[in-house]
C-alpha cells in the first residue's frame, strides 16, 4: 500500500460489517487512524481483532453509536478528536433496509425509523463532522452512502428510496455550504453489493439475486465501495465535491428494457 491516508483521522459509521468494515481495514492499511462506530459491539470487536492481527491495533478504536441520536453522534466525533487529535475524514455509511411494505401499508413509525437511520444520521454526521473539521482549520472530506435506489424510481421500497435520494440532495447542499472551509462532501451510490444486508448467503446466491439486473458479470463486493471511499478521502480528490459516485456494475446504465420478449445481454453472471 502507498500510505495515501498517512496521518489522517477517519470516523466510519456502520464500520463493523460490510462496506464500512472493508473501508476501515483499507484506511488503516493506507496509514489512517480510524474510529469505527456501530451498534453491534461483537462485530466491532472482530474488526478490532483483525486490525490488531494486521499490525494496526494502536490505530483503531470502536464506539457503540446510534447514528440517529445527536448526542451519540457528537460523542463519537469528540472521541475521535480526543483520541487522535483531529478529524479529516467522515464516512457516513451506517444504514438499514428500513420499511419494506408497499407505501399504502407503511406505517408512520416505520417511515420515521427509516429516515432517522438513513437521512437524519447523515445530517447529524455532516453537522458535527464539519464542526470538528472547522476547528482544526485544514479542511476535510465527508463521504455519504446513498444508493442507486435514491437515483431512480422503482429500485427499492418507497421509504428507503426517498431517504437515499435525500442523502444525494443533502450532499450537494452541504458541499456548497462547506466549500469555503475546504470541506469536501460527496456521495457514493452503490448498486448490488454483497453485504450482510443483502438476501444472499454466498456469492452464488448473490449472482442469482442480481441476474438480469446489471450487465457486469461479477458480484459487487464491499472492497469496491471501500476503494471509492479511499479516493474520496485522499488528497487526490481535492477538487471533487458535491458529486455522486455510482458504483453499480452498470445497473443504472442498463436503463429501461424495452424488449421484454428478448433476453438482455449480460445477466449478472452465471451462478
Amino acid at each position: 500500500m502507498t500510505g495515501r491516508l498517512k496521518d489522517k483521522v477517519a470516523v466510519i459509521t456502520g464500520g463493523a460489517s460490510g462496506m464500512g468494515r472493508a473501508a476501515a481495514l483499507l484506511f488503516l492499511a493506507e496509514g489512517a487512524k480510524v474510529l469505527i462506530a456501530d451498534l453491534n459491539a461483537e462485530k466491532s470487536q472482530e474488526v478490532l481483532d483483525l486490525a490488531a492481527d494486521r499490525g494496526h491495533g494502536d490505530a483503531i478504536l470502536s464506539q457503540r453509536t446510534d447514528v440517529s441520536d445527536e448526542s451519540q453522534v457528537e460523542a463519537m466525533i469528540g472521541r475521535a478528536e480526543e483520541s487522535f487529535g483531529r478529524l479529516d475524514i467522515l464516512f457516513n455509511n451506517a444504514g438499514i433496509g428500513g420499511a419494506m411494505a408497499p407505501i399504502t401499508e407503511t406505517t408512520v413509525e416505520e417511515w420515521d425509523r427509516t429516515f432517522d437511520m438513513l437521512l437524519r444520521s447523515v445530517f447529524l454526521g455532516v453537522k458535527h463532522g464539519a464542526r470538528a473539521m472547522r476547528r482544526h482549520g485544514e479542511g476535510g472530506s465527508i463521504i455519504n452512502t446513498s444508493s442507486t435506489a435514491g437515483l431512480v424510481g422503482g429500485s427499492g421500497p418507497a421509504a428507503y428510496s426517498a431517504a437515499k435520494s435525500g442523502v444525494v440532495s443533502l450532499t450537494r447542499s452541504a458541499a456548497i455550504e462547506l466549500a469555503a472551509d475546504r470541506i469536501r462532501v460527496n456521495t457514493i451510490a452503490p448498486g448490488g453489493i454483497h453485504t450482510p444486508m443483502m438476501p444472499a448467503a454466498n456469492d452464488a446466491e448473490m449472482r442469482r439475486f442480481m441476474k438480469g439486473k446489471q450487465p457486469w458479470p461479477d458480484t459487487g463486493q464491499p472492497d469496491d465501495i471501500a476503494y471509492a471511499a479511499l479516493y474520496l478521502g485522499s488528497d487526490e480528490a481535492r477538487y471533487c465535491t458535491g458529486a455522486t459516485f455510482v458504483i453499480d456494475g452498470g445497473l443504472l446504465a442498463w436503463g429501461q428494457d424495452f424488449s421484454p420478449t428478448q433476453s438482455r445481454p449480460g445477466s449478472g453472471g452465471s451462478p
